[in-house]
């Protein structure tokens, strides 16, 4: 028995620039139209579409296989889509002009490709050259500079529906020359599309980096773009052991401020309630969100149950925008925020719950030990702290993104890093907390949660 009527194994090989394969030829739009004609034929349940590596016919991708027909089908355009879903996934009829039907040909010519490739291969090996995925990596700088140019200037709202690059540069207030340059590079990076003279958005762009997109989100990745100084100068920190361009938060402008609390905000929406459900909120009434940035975390706690009241406490550059979202939530009744500095504040006490959520990375060992006293000391008996983090393996180099975190802390703060479970676990048990535990909740961060006795 299967478990779908009918498999699809669509080619998306990316291989280096100028050699062929099917991703070069279109494949990744192919895929798309593909899956979109399945759902608007109501086969979404009924056809499975599996992505995979090189089916050997690079030089007349894009490539796809349906199974069990075993049909193969080259040269694919996103205008055959509809033809092959009506045709053939509806009634049964094969597309004979995109169909290979020669088994021994398609044998002999993928066998012969893939000789080349090893050939390739080994003369790359035996001739020293660095392999094509490190140098990708090496260059990639180059990709990420140009995209965070583009949310820089803004130029995915200077285009409107659709511009000429002229236009562009007057809306923008740049060079001509230059900011042809920067739209061809942006196209050749499919974040635009080129027709004639005229410059449009790509999907992505369209929803994501245009202002007054559904889903807008320039404003948080200007905090990336903010990043960019810090990480030039990562050399500088490695010989130094800390950043080199440190500067406290109230120092660094309302621009910083505005995008790094965006970024903020945008991931802790995102994250927020799996991460509440994941800590569960048995017994808590009283919650004390420290360092709470935008009010997410507030926000979620709050809506998840409506016995609660959260408290906020953050800087007072900081604490306006949270007390805009939280009136925006509608949640004032619930939800109050509170100026102060976690690094040396005293808390309070009564808390039923308190939540540190990417703060702990900020601070350096015996900060976040006076951190973990305070928090303590704001707990009634019973209670609960839970800190959410990047949280390392014991050997430090695993997950990838948190060992590169670590990286992040070294060129913006003093003593800051990514820590590791045993280090939180020491910290926890320092302080006087017991049932300690590691929560991995869906996402790029963990839980480390402590119970006060």
């Amino acid at each position: 028995m299967e478990p779908y009527r009918l498999h699809i194994f669509a080619c998306d090989q990316k291989k280096p620039e100028g050699v062929p394969c099917c991703s070069a030829r279109g494949s990744a739009k192919v895929i798309e139209a593909l899956r979109r004609e399945l759902a608007a034929a109501g086969l979404a349940q009924d056809v499975q579409v599996t992505t995979c590596g090189s089916l050997g016919l690079c030089e007349r991708g894009p490539n796809l296989i349906v199974y069990p027909d075993g049909v193969w089908y080259s040269n694919v355009g996103v205008d055959d889509v509809p033809e092959i879903v009506r045709e053939h996934l509806v009634a049964g009829r094969v597309v004979e002009r995109l169909c290979n039907r020669e088994p021994t040909a398609l044998r002999v010519e993928i066998d012969g490709n893939q000789q080349k490739m090893l050939a390739a291969l080994a003369a790359q090996d035996a001739a020293g050259v660095l392999p094509d995925d490190f140098q990708q990596a090496v260059r990639g700088y180059q990709v990420s500079r140009v995209l965070l140019t583009a949310i820089e200037l803004d130029v995915f709202s200077a285009l409107g529906a659709e511009a000429r690059s002229d236009e562009v540069a007057v809306a923008l207030g740049t060079d001509l020359r230059a900011t042809r340059m920067l739209l061809d590079a942006l196209v050749a990076l499919e974040l635009l599309e080129k027709h004639d003279s005229a410059y449009r958005n790509s999907t992505l762009a369209a929803r994501y980096l245009a202002a007054g997109a559904r889903d807008d989100a320039r404003a948080a990745l200007m905090h990336t773009a903010h990043l960019w100084q810090r990480w030039s100068t990562l050399s500088d920190c490695v010989r130094q052991g800390t950043s080199v361009t440190y500067r406290e938060m109230v120092e660094r402008g309302d621009d910083w401020t505005t995008a790094f609390i965006a970024a903020m905000h945008r991931n802790a929406t995102a994250g927020a309630p799996a991460v509440v459900r994941a800590m569960g909120l048995e017994g808590v009434r009283r919650v004390l969100d420290v360092g709470g940035g935008s009010g997410a975390y507030a926000i979620a706690f709050a809506r998840a149950s409506e016995d609660l009241s959260v408290e906020v406490l953050d800087l007072p550059t900081v604490v306006p925008i949270a007390q805009r979202h939280i009136e925006e939530a509608k949640l004032t009744d619930r939800i109050t925020t509170r100026v102060g500095d976690l690094r040396t504040d005293d808390f309070g006490d009564g808390y039923d719950l308190v939540l540190l959520s990417a703060i702990c990375h900020m601070l350096g060992p015996s900060d976040n030990l006076s951190l973990l006293r305070r928090c303590f000391a704001a707990l009634s008996p019973g209670g609960r702290v839970t800190i959410q983090d990047f949280i390392l393996a014991p050997d430090r180099t695993s997950p990838r993104r948190a060992a590169l975190f670590a990286l992040n802390m070294l060129v913006g703060t003093r003593e800051g890093s990514s820590y590791s479970s045993d280090e939180y676990r020491s910290w926890l048990q320092q302080v006087g907390f017991s049932e300690i535990r590691h929560v991995t909740p869906p996402g790029p961060a963990g839980l480390m949660i402590g119970r006060h006795p």
